[in-house]
Order: structure tokens, then sequence, then C-alpha cells
């Protein structure tokens, strides 16, 4: 090793332990230099009894819980009552995802997806300029070459979200309940071509959009991809304040034991 090279390597040493990276264990340093300084965007929505839902599930219901007798539960060592609610609703409710048990007889329920995927590279395919003139534009092959030629190749590994704003039209934290334009059919989504693509050409971890379904040719986008093992979280929202390219999507759900669908909370860790 050269004596230029040695020095450099002294001053680097000694820059980090001035500023503590040395004693930063593990990836706490990355933590410190990267993730703790980075811009977080929440991609969920809350949801409540008004959610928009697919018309066969029903409304969710928040009651609270109680004792035989009807009454709040209290504390027995302080006598101050505390508050439970009981949560009633169908795992294909608000930011959900749908493991490939939804849609097919298989073993890869919530459960069984590895927390290795839940974390991952994210790319956003905007397609809400081509909205204008086609108001339910299905993405398409073209659609994902011509972000590739942006940004290069989606990497192997990917979570691709298809950004249309349609999220706009249901925000309850700004009392937003556009329900019908939300509701609206057909609505902007996946085509079949862009899927197959994606996932037999690239090969992408998962798929997500801001919309209840992927698509409106009967389900046959879900159903398939669903079918080959893949999972998805479908309505998404605040794709707009994310990178197209760049960001990183972190998505958690509850484990129910063979649970073939739950709420779940993504969130963009962005550059």
């Amino acid at each position: 090793m050269s004596r230029k090279v040695t020095l450099v390597a002294v001053v680097l040493l000694i820059a980090m332990s001035v500023f503590g990276m040395a004693k930063q264990p593990g990836l706490w340093a990355l933590y410190d230099a990267q993730i703790k300084t980075a811009t977080f965007v929440d991609l969920t929505h809350a949801f409540d009894g008004t959610t928009p839902v697919w018309e066969g599930f029903g409304q969710a219901k928040f009651e609270p819980a109680k004792d035989a007798e009807g009454n709040l539960w209290t504390c027995e060592t302080t006598d101050n009552f505390f508050r439970a609610t009981i949560y009633t609703h169908v795992g294909q409710y608000g930011t959900h995802v749908d493991p490939p048990s939804h849609f097919c007889d298989c073993d890869i329920t919530c459960d069984e997806i590895p927390c290795d995927e839940m974390i991952l590279p994210l790319c956003v395919i905007d397609i809400t300029d081509k909205l204008v003139d086609e108001p339910s534009h299905q993405c398409s092959v073209d659609d994902i070459l011509e972000w590739e030629k942006e940004y290069g190749n989606i990497p192997e590994g990917a979570f691709v979200a298809l950004r249309s704003d349609m999220y706009k039209d249901w925000q309850l934290d700004k009392d937003i309940r556009n329900f019908d334009n939300f509701k609206r059919y057909p609505f902007p989504a996946w085509g079949m071509e862009a899927i197959q693509f994606l996932y037999d050409e690239r090969g992408i971890t998962a798929n997500g959009h801001e919309a209840m379904d992927t698509d409106t040719l009967g389900c046959s986008v879900e159903k398939w991809l669903l079918a080959e093992g893949h999972w998805q979280i479908e309505v998404l929202r605040n794709l707009d304040l994310v990178p197209e390219a760049g960001a990183l999507i972190v998505v958690s759900w509850p484990k129910p034991f063979k649970g073939d669908g739950f709420p779940a909370r993504a969130f963009a860790i962005c550059p």
C-alpha cells in the first residue's frame, strides 16, 4: 500500500472516529448516515366505517370492547378505564396486502411472505399525463420502457407501483370523500402484458396501485399474478410525493395464520 493511500485511510478513520461512525456497530452507521436524514412518505390510507370497499364485503365496524355486563373495561389496580376496540372488517380493506392465497389454492398466505420481501427498491410508473386524454389508461409495456429510458432497467426484486393520483379523491385526513370518482369503472389500471413483463422479464418481487383492483379485465391480471405466486399492495396513496426511482418501500402487516389478506402499512424512504 502506498504512503498516499495509507494517509487517506488514516484520515478517514480519524474522521469516522470524530463523527462517531466508527463506534456504530452493524447497520447503525448506515442508519445515521442515510436513513435518519431521509424523507419518509406514508403510502397508507387511514380507514374507518366509510372507507371504499367492494360492495360484497361491507363496511368496517369499530366497537368499544366491553365486559360481560356491557361496561367499559377498567384496570383493577388503578380503577381507571382503558380503551380497547373490536375492529370488524374484511382482510381486503383500505390499503391492504393481497397474498397469492387470495385468488388461488396455495400455501403462500400473509404469514408465509418472508420479511426480506418487505423492504424493496421502489419504482413508480407515473401514467398521470396519459389520463388527460385517456382517463382509464391501462399501463402498457411501452409505459414501462419509457420509464426505463429515463432511469435504466427496473432492478430485479423491485416493488413497482402504478401512480394514477386516484387517491386524491379519498383522503380522510383532509376530509375528502369523492367516492363516486374513486370507485369509477373503468379506472387507470395495469395491463396484462405490462404485469407479465414486470414479473417475467424484470423479475420484480411485488406490485402496487392506488385503485381497489389491479385491472379492469375481470380481475384476470390479478388472478394471473397471484396464481404465479406473487403478492401486491392495493389502495396506495401519496405516490406523487415519491421519486420515480431511487426510493425504498417498506411494507408490513399483521400475521394472521393462513391469512388471505389484511390491512397493511406501507411507507417510502426517499433520498
